[in-house]
């Protein structure tokens, strides 16, 4: 008998890029939330491989010297409720200026009061802002 996949816990690799003490959140076409940059890890994928395809497709670039920075687990912002969310969010250096790619329409860069002052925000990147923040390396 095969294993049924826990629908109701979303598996994610997001990255965490700083700047100028400011955080970079990507927003979806169609969407008006902003969130990590990453995505779902595909069957098979570990998180480090779902990192490094989810960033070439949203932001156009590759990365290099990737390290975990931790995993965060919330309420999945956008999913039926009761679903939870793990991401294992990473820092690295991009291989070139990240733009929007594929289904991004837009990145920002924002501080703690910056996105938790959005009119909708996602409880999973709130809490790397928040560790971030307490680790002193954004505002």
């Amino acid at each position: 008998m095969s294993a049924t996949p826990d629908r109701s816990l979303v598996r994610t690799a997001a990255l965490a890029l700083v700047r100028d003490r400011r955080l970079l959140q990507t927003r979806s076409a169609g969407a008006s939330v902003f969130y990590m940059a990453g995505g779902k890890l595909d069957p098979g994928e570990n998180a480090e491989q779902a990192l490094h395809r989810e960033i070439r497709e949203e932001l156009g670039v590759g990365l290099r010297e990737v390290a975990e920075l931790g995993v965060f687990e919330s309420v999945a912002y956008g999913h039926p409720a009761g679903t939870r969310l793990h991401m294992t969010c990473f820092h690295a250096d991009p291989t070139g200026e990240p733009r929007p790619s594929g289904e991004i329409a837009e990145l920002g860069w924002f501080t703690v009061a910056e996105y938790a002052a959005q009119p909708e925000f996602a409880p999973g990147s709130m809490l790397v802002f928040e560790h971030l923040h307490s680790l002193g390396v954004i505002d």
